[in-house]
């Protein structure tokens, strides 16, 4: 099996690398452990994540005018979150160089402050600037114990329509209660969309078609289009549907072309635009006509979120070369970097997309070179990994905000991290002993690839968004708490069912059961016939109108 990478040149969409690399590689790759992106403590890990009262939400903006001026820009947002928590929406201001182990020494110094009481330390942070403003680095240093994403734009109109957008789905959701989970990959003819619709797509449509059977997942799923029968027409027409949904999506994202980009603005408005066999999907394409309104977008491809300055893969692909390995020039890969003088960037595709009214509420994207080995192993049986994204996926149409989707993937990350700091303690007792030590040089290179890879992924938007999906559940009835609801503390007025169904006492005491542990969850469901995935609903449900009536009244409290 060869690790395979999703980039294209952007003038003949060819892959830059020709032929994948063959798993034994890995043994060259610099596999040490990143001991500080391990988590450490959670703001509320006993907690509802999904619940900004507990979890708190803050923003972070780059020193100086121009962060002064994204604060203002975003002024609404941030008062809207205050009155979701409850409380102030906290403030940080960082240098634009900080970075790496500066970052991680600024999350447990600035972000938790000793001093400030920890029930208001922020898990949900929005970065506000491009990658020159508040680095790559010091997002990825924050770890993946805490929900980050970012919002950049070039022009500042942009951010206003984005927040104008999230503001307004918020207090108006979809009527729609069910959520579309959409499949698309661009059969090019490479191995690398082969490799990733045989072992994600494909499978991924299979585990979730199973999941929807047994009743464990409330979404409509969809395959757009076919190995056969695919275009940028045939995605272009089904995410214009104005019904929110996540799509997730695998191709080569746009490189430089074989002579190189002509200039710094071409390079940073179609690097990492969509690959699709001798056309592409860019900025300009995603700007104004309805593309995925409400939904979040799941996009695999090599800087679909933006450039670094500087990628570890560069470094190891020239000891490759050096080695020997078959692989072609990593000059090839070496010339999408940005040259010295040359600001890193978020990538124009999901800025467009996000500015976009009737455009998606969140992006999740790779900001640097995207490998297949985010959702393939190349050393155990199993080879596919669908799982690793499908956790994302499920967190996502299950209604849970962004942040909370993609730490579901990057906890796989920090665990490939664990297993290589315990690799480098026993090598250390071994020669600390005078022992032989064996090294497995390719397995650490697997699990070193693995992290890299999957870090890779970052969220653009505010980590709080979820789908703005309607309740199964709408007209609100009198109060009424049984007595086991009084003794958890539930929340009272559970909704009337907008069909026939258990009436609202039925409704109240199979959740209790559920929460209380009485039965089992499928039992709970035969026995007033819904499926597990609406019984779900209705605990998330019951449970979110309680905080609501909860934080209403600790807010009367307060103005008493």
């Amino acid at each position: 099996m060869e690790l395979e990478l999703l980039l294209a040149h952007a003038d003949d969409h060819r892959p830059v690398l020709e032929s994948g690399l063959p798993d034994d590689s890995l043994g060259q790759a610099q596999a040490s452990a990143q001991r500080s992106q391990t988590p450490t403590h959670l703001s509320d890990p006993g907690g509802d994540p999904n619940d900004l009262a507990a979890q708190r939400w803050a923003v972070i903006a780059p020193e100086g005018p121009a962060g002064d001026r994204l604060l203002a820009l975003v002024a609404p947002l941030r008062q809207w979150r205050e009155q979701q928590q409850g409380a102030p929406a906290r403030c940080f201001r960082v240098a634009p160089g900080l970075g790496g182990p500066e970052a991680v020494r600024w999350k447990n110094t600035v972000l938790r402050d000793e001093s400030v009481p920890e029930r208001e330390w922020p898990r949900y942070l929005l970065i506000l600037g491009d990658l020159g403003q508040v680095s790559l680095e010091f997002q990825q240093g924050l770890g993946s114990d805490v929900f980050v994403g970012r919002l950049a734009f070039r022009d500042e109109r942009g951010l206003e329509a984005y927040v104008d957008k999230v503001l307004r789905w918020e207090r108006a959701p979809s009527k729609e209660s069910r959520a579309r989970s959409l499949f698309f990959t661009a059969h090019d003819g490479t191995a690398a969309t082969r490799v990733g619709y045989q072992q994600l797509v494909l499978p991924g449509i299979q585990a979730c078609r199973a999941r929807q059977q047994r009743g464990e997942l409330n979404a409509d799923i969809q395959e757009v289009g076919s190995t056969e029968d695919w275009s940028a027409q045939h995605l272009l027409d089904q995410v214009a549907m104005p019904r929110p949904g996540v799509l997730l999506s695998v191709s080569h994202g746009l490189g430089a072309p074989r002579k190189g980009w002509s200039s710094v603005s071409e390079q940073q408005a179609l690097q990492g635009a969509m690959s699709l066999g001798r056309e592409h999907l860019r900025a300009e394409d995603v700007a104004s006509r309805p593309f995925l309104p409400g939904g979040f977008w799941v996009y695999l491809a090599c800087f679909g979120g933006g450039t670094p300055q500087s990628s570890p893969y560069f470094h190891w692909l020239r000891r490759l070369q050096d080695a020997g390995a078959r692989m072609g020039s990593p000059e090839s890969v070496l010339a999408s970097l940005p040259k010295a003088g040359e600001p890193p960037f978020i990538a124009a595709l999901p800025q467009a997309a996000l500015a976009n009214p009737n455009g998606p509420l969140a992006l999740i994207a790779h900001v640097d070179l995207a490998w297949s080995y985010g959702f393939s192993d190349v050393d155990t049986q199993t080879r596919g990994r669908a799982s690793r994204f499908l956790g994302l996926l499920r967190e996502l149409v299950e209604g849970r905000r962004a942040g909370v989707g993609l730490s579901a993937l990057l906890r796989f990350a920090s665990e490939a991290n664990l297993e290589l700091t315990l690799l480098e303690d026993g090598a250390e007792s071994d020669r600390a002993a005078g022992r032989a030590t064996e090294q497995d040089g390719v397995r650490r290179g697997h699990l070193w690839m693995m992290r890299q890879d999957v870090s890779g992924y970052v969220l653009l938007g505010d980590p709080a968004v979820r789908l703005p999906l309607a309740p199964a559940v709408s007209r609100a009835v009198s109060p009424s708490m049984s007595n086991a609801a009084a003794l958890l503390g539930l929340p009272v007025g559970l909704p009337m069912a907008a069909s026939a169904g258990p009436g609202v006492q039925g409704m109240e005491e199979a959740v209790v059961a559920l929460m209380t542990g009485a039965e089992s969850p499928k039992a709970i469901a035969a026995r007033v016939g819904v499926s597990l995935a609406e019984l779900r609903h209705w605990e998330r449900t019951f449970r979110e109108a309680g905080r609501a009536a909860l934080a209403s009244l600790s807010g009367s409290k307060g103005q008493g």
